[in-house]
């Protein structure tokens, strides 16, 4: 099976990070998109698309907080801010500090991210692939602290003034924490902090009574981008999705660009596989929008709901991402990769192709997890496949770094591209004759 180069997929990879910061909406994310669609054409993919997708656009500008104690107004702590995405937008408030919500306060509320012990998720998983034996031992960061907007909803309902992410507990040093991308819009001024920040600012509350000044910037504006759709037809009249998302909170490598580069080369790769010997017919799916709630994916299912019922595996690829370690207060990328999820329904043929292609590519690292095993649904941008009740397989690491600016080139597990695009056709294949009747297996 010769898939595409790790060299050519890199080469793919570092083309998408090149053009910058991909919210939806910005310009650069479109200029992502129409090159996609240009490279579906050149592989002879047919009904090349670009479909429009509506969203609101998020433009932040700038945030800053200004801390006094009140009995000694000269001790100061002022630093600069990263406003919570969709956030109120403009404003400049000055309150009294509290630890906890309060009406008027702006609320402090300290953070960490989550930690995993794969020991735990081991137990709750379907299956797993870890032939080193690390997960015994092995604890995953995860990128988001776990009960961060617990704290902005209890912040919001108490009627305060706002709410600081004190990322006191950030294993590196960096403000950039695109979270929450769920594009809802909340009503008070919102920031997150530094990890060096945020403990300076807690120390001058430790010492007493303190008043903030919090300032924060940004725009939302309605905007338009697109999905990205090919087809290539195959010998059934059942159909195989094969998907990511193009945008990012940052000029993203492993978010989503690796992503990308994987539907990219399974467009490539079967494109040079006769339609005949093709199991299904495939459609590639680059979706926008997965930084405000996946609109993209949502767009598309309201469009295409008629062909969902006709469709025998929805399989999305998201982060080839190297796990890293902090060395000096620097992320350094080690040639492990992060723990892999592969959200899998529910079905034991489904679930065992799923674990013998993990063990025929020596995917290590790996769990094969019910699709609704964290959430409602799985913690993937094509999440909204699963309540259409559409077969589907997602893969998905979640590396620390995942929502940061830190998330550059070098940690892209480029080991692995080419075992996972030789997943996704060994999962493909796997489904030759495969209908949506479970009986039919």
């Amino acid at each position: 099976m010769i898939v595409p180069s790790a060299a050519q997929m890199m080469e793919w990879i570092e083309t998408v990070v090149a053009e910058g910061v991909r919210r939806p909406g910005y310009r650069a994310d479109d200029r992502v998109a129409e090159w996609a669609a240009g490279l579906f054409t050149d592989f002879g993919l047919e009904d090349v698309r670009l479909p429009p997708v509506e969203l609101e656009a998020w433009h932040p500008v700038g945030a800053t907080l200004r801390a006094h104690l009140d009995a000694d107004p000269a001790m100061v702590v002022e630093v600069a801010a990263f406003a919570l995405p969709y956030t109120m937008e403009k404003a400049r408030v000055t309150a009294p500090l509290a630890r906890t919500p309060e009406p008027g306060a702006i609320v402090v509320r300290e953070c960490a991210l989550g930690r995993l012990p794969q020991s735990l998720l081991r137990e709750a998983a379907t299956s797993f692939y870890d032939p080193e034996g690390v997960f015994d031992e092995l604890e995953q960061i995860l990128p988001m602290d776990l009960d961060a907007m617990a704290g902005l909803r209890a912040t919001i309902e108490a009627g305060a003034a706002g709410f600081v992410g004190a990322f006191s507990g950030m294993p590196w040093e960096s403000r950039d924490h695109y979270v929450p991308y769920d594009a809802v819009r909340r009503p008070i001024p919102a920031v997150w902090l530094s990890r060096d920040d945020s403990r300076a600012l807690l120390a001058l509350m430790s010492r007493g009574p303190c008043t903030a000044t919090l300032g924060v910037e940004a725009e939302v504006r309605p905007a338009v981008s697109r999905n990205v759709t090919g087809v290539l037809p195959g010998r059934s009249d059942q159909w195989v999705i094969i998907g990511s998302h193009h945008d990012a909170p940052w000029a993203s490598a492993v978010e989503d660009a690796s992503g990308v580069a994987l539907v990219l080369a399974a467009a490539r790769y079967w494109s040079q596989v006769p339609s005949e010997q093709r199991p299904h017919n495939l459609l590639f799916l680059l979706t926008a929008g997965h930084m405000a709630h996946a609109a993209g994916t949502r767009a598309f299912i309201a469009a295409n709901r008629d062909l969902l019922g006709k469709v025998v595996l929805q399989l999305h690829l998201e982060h080839a991402a190297l796990r890293c370690e902090v060395v000096d207060g620097a992320l350094v990328p080690t040639a492990d990769p992060e723990p892999r999820w592969w959200f899998t329904t529910q079905d034991p043929p489904l679930e065992k192709l799923v674990h013998d292609t993990l063990v025929a590519e020596d995917l290590r690292r790996s769990f094969v997890v019910r699709p609704d095993l964290f959430d409602p649904m799985p913690l993937t941008d094509g999440a909204f496949f699963f309540p259409e009740k559409v077969p589907l397989v997602h893969f998905l690491a979640a590396p620390m770094y995942l929502f940061d600016s830190a998330d550059t080139v070098d940690k892209v597990d480029q080991a692995a591209l080419e075992p996972l695009t030789r997943a996704a056709v060994r999962i493909v294949l796997g489904t030759d004759g495969w209908t949506r009747s479970p009986a039919a297996r």
